[in-house]
């Protein structure tokens, strides 16, 4: 695994940048900063694909006031992949938050788990990682076993996980988005929108701004072994 991780490079890593940092924009990133206010569009905004993106929606924010800057078709629901994970890494860090969870909390792997397919760091039932390690793999490396672990060891299923996940969802104003697991695997009404994902993006970095700890990782290892 010492050898797997680097060879990855932290695909998923470039990936959540990428999309937090046009997501989340600011001249200075301070997160402590932080405004209520939730999202708002007004008559400055850019709208329409002027830039003539090939992406079917997209959104540009500011980080402090949650003003939308530059809007395109950003209610049109669309399958999430992985960042599906930036909900269930908000539910983890709450968990943190209220001491639900330590980071080392020692979470088994499940034999559901374990057969998540996908990208993966192949968890053994017989092992365990703690949770600081798991959210090294789910966000260096997009590790649907890990995302699955994490999921039901705080909900006890994931089903019950993804009940939690939509009751946040509807607590931030995500009107757009139905999440039917934690991963972001392919499922059918499984959707979002770009707006939601700014939303759900914004809280976790203004609230736990611990998770670029995490996000912010070049490459690392993971097992001795």
């Amino acid at each position: 695994m010492k050898k797997l991780l680097p060879k990855i490079l932290c695909t998923f890593l470039l990936f959540m940048l990428l999309f937090l940092q046009t997501t989340i924009y600011a001249t200075e990133f301070i997160w402590s900063n932080y405004d209520e206010t939730m999202l708002t569009s007004t008559n400055e905004n850019e709208t329409g694909n002027f830039l003539n993106l090939e992406s079917g929606s997209a959104i540009l924010i500011e980080q402090y006031s949650g003003k939308v800057l530059y809007e395109h078709n950003i209610h049109e629901k669309l399958r999430p992949a992985s960042v599906t994970k930036v909900m269930t890494l908000l539910l983890v860090m709450e968990a943190l938050d209220n001491g639900q969870i330590s980071l080392d909390t020692k979470i088994p792997c499940s034999e559901n788990a374990s057969k998540m397919g996908g990208s993966q760091i192949w968890l053994d039932p017989r092992e365990e990682l703690t949770v600081n390690e798991m959210l090294k793999a789910i966000c260096v490396v997009s590790a649907n076993d890990c995302t699955m672990a994490l999921a039901e060891y705080l909900a006890g299923s994931e089903e019950q996980f993804v009940v939690k996940m939509n009751e946040k969802a509807k607590q931030l104003g995500m009107n757009d988005t139905t999440f039917k697991n934690c991963h972001g695997i392919d499922e059918d009404g499984h959707l979002t929108s770009s707006y939601d994902i700014a939303l759900m993006s914004r809280e976790l970095l203004t609230k736990h701004p611990n998770i670029t700890n995490y996000t912010t990782i070049w490459m690392d290892s993971l097992r001795d072994r």
